[in-house]
């Protein structure tokens, strides 16, 4: 693995800016970013701008780490055995394979991945 890496990415994002729009009033706001599996994940938690913000650092994570145009509906994050889990859609999904992390702490959420050229 990692023998075709393409390209790296990493976001910065302040949780703030997820917290002065909450989910109850402004859901459609997060229906453009996220799959409703995803938006289901981050509303489980206490904190679930933490989660949301987290999710969206590794979306642009992600863009960045492609550099090709790509929908924020076609970049999927889910959770496998507590891992981490990244897949894309359509045309994208036979062109690479994305690892990725993330993290966050207080009000910063960070991401970072790896594209690798399938």
């Amino acid at each position: 693995m990692l023998n075709n890496i393409f390209g790296i990415g990493v976001d910065l994002v302040d949780v703030n800016k997820f917290k002065k729009k909450p989910y109850s009033k402004n859901s459609s706001f997060y229906n453009k970013l996220f799959l409703s599996n995803e938006i289901k994940y981050c509303l489980k938690f206490k904190n679930p701008d933490q989660h949301f913000a987290g999710k969206f650092a590794v979306k642009e994570s992600v863009k960045k780490s492609i550099s090709t145009k790509i929908k924020f509906h076609e970049i999927e994050t889910f959770h496998k055995n507590s891992k981490l889990m990244v897949s894309l859609k359509g045309e994208y999904n036979k062109k690479f394979t994305i690892i990725a992390s993330i993290s966050h702490e207080k009000d910063l959420a960070v991401a970072f991945v790896i594209a690798e050229k399938i």
